[in-house]
């Protein structure tokens, strides 16, 4: 989604699950595999090329209506992931303009009757404005743009380290809901991934800001994505299945063709903590992102810090992290950290679902599933 996917903490009453619309059902078995990941494209190596049926320019791709995006959908249905590079069509214009949608979402007293207890609701904790420049003072975070059938929408992410490319990772973290509809829906389109979105904090609502202010270390297009089979079998716009699932890595290259990688351009990447302790989280999360909905405006980065707790929906899935923070929708698969066992930052969550009074988040807790996504899709490119 494009948003946080949000739930209301009281009996009966229906709140808003900001989630990107789908683009339709797509062939999710395609790819999949028993380590959890669920593959996105046919072959990474392969040539782009635009499937039957797409614009072939990038102004009849703009002008696209919800009916020819629906009857594409249908067409596409038996066909996996495809991700075909369209130069130029995140422009600075379009990047502002993508927005978090609202969709519905029910649960009873912020809580679930799930495997493990449920500590009580936190406090809400003021988001605060990351200094600038960001690269200097928080975690390798961007903005993620996508297309859904009704309009560019947004997500935030997160550089992270690549075992299978040390010092030169092109992996990026962020939430299965910015890039696949889970049950109801299938995989989104035009995926891009702008580390360090306006670097600067500027404001490029009510002021003249390039292109390249927005995107200071270029934008990076994804090639392949993976996300868990879970969510893609599970997850819904209403009821929070699948929540716990709600993570998924995309590998990326360089719009501009350059030989760097991205983690190498930004100068960062983080390493990703799976099964990390409890007692490490209630120490402390930071969650970071880019939060879109009212009050915020999505252009400048935010952060929350607050002592990790437990949040379980599902007596079947697993228990999820919740801290209070008032990022709004945008902020969906920003990443969490904490410091590991080395003392050094390490992500260990990214942000899923919070409520509709905005006062607190929840992620996935990364275990085995989690791991397997990750390890999968660096294994698929160690050799590129």
């Amino acid at each position: 989604m494009s948003s946080i996917r949000r739930l209301a903490a009281v009996c009966g009453v229906v709140t808003a699950l900001l989630v990107a619309t789908a683009c339709g059902p797509e062939d999710d078995s395609a790819g999949s595999d028993t380590s959890g990941g669920a593959s996105a494209s046919k072959d990474a190596k392969e040539d782009f090329k635009l499937p039957d049926g797409l614009p072939t320019t990038l102004d009849q791709l703009k002008d696209w209506r919800w009916d020819d995006w629906e009857g594409w959908a249908k067409e596409a249905a038996q066909d996996a992931f495809k991700n075909p590079l369209v130069k130029d069509l995140w422009d600075a214009a379009r990047m502002q303009q993508a927005v978090p949608l609202d969709m519905e979402f029910d649960l009873k007293d912020g809580g679930g009757d799930g495997q493990d207890t449920t500590d009580p609701v936190p406090d809400p904790v003021e988001a605060q404005r990351v200094e600038t420049p960001y690269t200097d003072h928080a975690a390798p975070i961007g903005k993620i743009f996508f297309d859904t059938p009704d309009s560019p929408a947004v997500c935030s992410g997160t550089v992270i380290k690549d075992p299978a490319h040390p010092g030169k990772s092109n992996l990026v973290w962020t939430a299965g809901h910015c890039v696949h509809g889970g049950t109801e829906g299938g995989w989104y389109r035009n995926i891009q991934f702008v580390p360090a979105y306006n670097n600067k904090g500027q404001d490029p609502i009510n002021n003249e800001v390039t292109e390249d202010d927005l995107s200071p270390y270029g934008a990076y297009w994804a090639e392949w994505v993976q996300t868990s089979d879970q969510w893609i079998e599970q997850g819904a716009s209403t009821g929070g299945a699948g929540a716990s699932y709600d993570y998924a890595v995309l590998k990326v290259v360089p719009v501009n063709g350059s030989n760097k990688s991205l983690e190498e351009t930004v100068g960062n990447a983080l390493p990703v903590w799976f099964d990390a302790p409890w007692d490490s989280l209630r120490k402390g999360v930071t969650a970071y992102g880019y939060p879109a909905a009212p009050p915020f405006d999505g252009q400048i980065m935010h952060r929350c810090d607050d002592t990790g707790t437990k949040l379980s929906l599902d007596e079947s899935a697993p228990t999820m992290v919740r801290i209070g923070c008032t990022m709004t929708g945008g902020s969906s698969g920003g990443g969490w950290v904490t410091l590991g066992e080395d003392g050094k930052p390490a992500l260990v969550s990214n942000t899923s679902i919070g409520p509709n009074d905005n006062t607190w988040l929840a992620g996935p807790y990364l275990g085995e599933v989690a791991q397997g996504v990750y390890q999968e899709i660096s294994d698929k490119f160690a050799d590129s």
